[in-house]
This record gives structure tokens, C-alpha cells and sequence, in this order.
């Protein structure tokens, strides 16, 4: 299947059979496409529209759909690679429906969530999606929420469930997510197992927590005291899992179980600046399964957040609410996938 401009493709004159070749179609469907023809299932319709995409022509006049409307998309940053993930993915669907993304990136000493939430208001946007926002923060006043909420704004939340905000919120099963990792790292011989996350106020830090201390309980025996001092809170970065790791590595962990990806290349900095080798000495798991974490060194083993499913689930309930259907207002969580690769290993026999 080719995926290069055809020659004359600076010409602007599509030609059928590529077109049709690329979005694996007849050439009869492409011209139905093509020509604005009925007949044509929509999932088939974008295929086309996206063969033209990918092939570097521009769309014919009749095909520009005007927009349904604007929708936000407000994310902490972009530097974590799961965050760009996610964005992609929402507005694809989001594309997919006719509705036009805003996305809106907090970062330090720019615009706040309270300030790009009024900026999209301002704009008339039909709808918002939070993704791991301050309705994460246990900390923060979610009275912005309601009050959001109030003014008739449809919005859904992604990882950070909160009861106390009546909307739909969808999230990774982070318990379950610590659990596969110390389970995984149990069938190695590991015991010493190091847990590096977030700071507690945020709920999937949490989480997380509450799911490695009943994992140690059932795996390794330890009570739910006796799991803490295993347990480093830091930031969600490399510098974060690196200062949390070195202090599990001290305490003599030889396994250490990280919140993000970040964390966990943040884990094997530390380890190799003590001259230990990952996974010969230490194993370490990450959570993500960010792009291009496959390709690190080592290939970092993690467990895998199903962003497709979540980011598409929440459009769905965001949708629903526009359209003046509102879903059930609750969680809805998504099983995470242990994804082994090569930073993890057999425990090293002492002596």
C-alpha cells in the first residue's frame, strides 16, 4: 500500500486509483466519496477523506464539511509523551464527528485550567474534556466544576475520578495496574519491591499506593505498615523517578515499580549512576506504555493504559451529553495490560 504523494499530486489533480489503493476501497467507492455521493458508509467516507489526507491533496470544496462545533481539550503538558498520546487520539474522534479540537496545555507560569477553561467558554465551545486535570487533585476546590457544570457546559473527565463531581469520568484501573507489575516482578523472586509515584493528593498516586500495599500483603506478606517505607512519592518526571528510585535502592529494593514511564527511565538513570545494570541488578516496570518506550535501553517493561478505548469512550460521553443524551454519570475503568519487555529479570542470587 503506498503512502508517498503520487508525482502529480503538487498539481492538485488527485488520481482515483491511488487514492483508492490507499484507503483500501474500489475505485467506484472513492469516486462516490469523491463526488459527494450518498451510499457510502461514513467509516468508509473517512478512510477516503483520510487516503487524500495522507497523500498530500488537498480536499475538493464540496468535501469541507463545515464544523459541528469546538470542543476543548485541556491537558497538563506536553513533555510526557501519554499526554500527546491521549490528545491525538481525542481529537481524531472527536474529527471523526465533525467537530473541530481545541487543545489547551497548562504549563509553568502560563495560563491556568480556571483561565483556558474561560478562554474556551468565551470561544462557544459545545464541550470539554479534562484530561488528568485539578479534578486529579484531591487538594483543589472542585467547586469550579459544578459550577461549570451550572452553566451548561457539557464536560467529561479522563484519570481522576471524583465522586463529588456528577459527570462522566473515565479512568485506568491503577490498583489493578500495581498489582500486574509486583505480581509479575513476585514470579521473578523479587521481594524487596520499591513502589515510585506521585505526590498523595492526586488519585491515581492514590491508588496506586492502596494497590501495591494489598499486592505486598497477598504476594509477599507484608502488612500494610510494613509496605510504606517501600513506598517514594515524587514528581511524575525523570528527575522524580530518579530520586525516588535511588532512595528504594538504598533501602535495598531490587525491584522498583514507577507511576509513568518517565519515572521509570528516571529508575534506570539512578541505578546505573550506583553501577548497577537494569535488569541484572535492579527491575524495573514503568506505567503508560508511552510511545517509543519499546524502543528505550532497555526496552522498559510497563504497563499499558488503553488510551484508544479510554479517549474514545470519553468523546463518546461527551458527545452523548452535546447531542442532550446524558450517559451515565459515573466511572468507568478500563483494565491496564502488564506489557514485559527487557528491564525486568530473574532476582540476582545473593552471594
Amino acid at each position: 500500500m503506498t503512502t508517498s504523494p503520487p508525482r502529480d499530486a503538487e498539481r492538485g489533480a488527485p488520481r482515483l486509483a491511488d487514492i483508492a489503493a490507499q484507503a483500501e476501497v474500489s475505485e467506484a467507492t472513492a469516486s462516490r466519496v469523491l463526488n459527494g455521493k450518498a451510499g457510502v458508509a461514513a467509516a468508509t467516507r473517512r478512510r477516503v477523506l483520510a487516503a487524500l489526507d495522507v497523500l498530500g491533496y488537498e480536499r475538493p470544496v464540496r468535501l469541507k464539511r463545515r464544523s459541528a462545533g469546538l470542543v476543548g481539550l485541556v491537558i497538563p503538558e506536553l513533555t510526557n509523551p501519554i499526554f500527546p498520546a491521549f490528545a491525538q487520539v481525542v481529537e481524531q474522534v472527536l474529527a471523526g464527528h465533525g467537530y473541530t479540537p481545541m487543545l489547551c496545555t497548562q504549563m509553568p507560569g502560563g495560563a491556568t485550567e480556571d483561565e483556558l477553561v474561560e478562554q474556551l467558554e468565551e470561544r462557544g465551545v459545545s464541550g470539554i474534556v479534562f484530561l488528568s486535570g485539578l479534578h486529579a487533585d484531591a487538594s483543589a476546590d472542585h467547586g469550579r466544576y459544578l459550577e461549570l457544570a451550572g452553566r451548561g457546559v457539557p464536560f467529561v473527565l479522563i484519570n481522576g475520578h471524583n465522586a463529588h463531581i456528577p459527570v462522566s469520568c473515565v479512568s485506568a484501573d491503577d490498583r489493578a495496574a500495581v498489582r500486574m507489575a509486583v505480581r509479575h516482578l513476585v514470579d521473578l523472586g523479587h521481594e524487596r519491591i520499591g513502589l515510585a509515584i506521585g505526590p498523595t493528593r492526586y488519585v491515581p498516586s492514590r491508588r496506586k499506593a492502596e494497590g501495591f500495599a494489598a499486592a505486598l500483603h497477598e504476594y509477599v506478606g507484608l502488612t500494610q505498615g510494613e509496605a510504606e517505607p517501600f513506598v517514594r512519592r515524587t514528581l511524575f518526571t525523570v528527575e522524580g523517578g530518579a530520586a525516588a528510585a535511588g532512595a528504594l535502592l538504598d533501602h535495598g529494593c531490587t525491584a522498583v515499580v514507577c507511576g509513568s514511564d518517565m519515572m521509570a527511565l528516571g529508575a534506570v538513570r539512578a541505578a546505573r549512576e550506583r553501577g548497577l545494570t537494569v535488569p541484572g541488578d535492579v527491575s524495573v516496570v514503568g506505567f503508560d506504555d508511552s510511545p517509543l518506550i519499546a524502543f528505550t535501553d532497555p526496552p522498559l517493561t510497563t504497563v499499558r493504559q488503553p488510551v484508544q478505548a479510554m479517549a474514545s469512550a470519553a468523546v463518546g460521553a461527551l458527545l452523548e451529553e452535546i447531542n442532550g443524551n446524558p450517559v451515565q454519570r459515573t466511572e468507568f475503568v478500563f483494565q491496564p495490560e502488564l506489557v514485559v519487555r527487557g528491564s525486568t529479570a530473574q532476582v540476582r542470587p545473593k552471594g
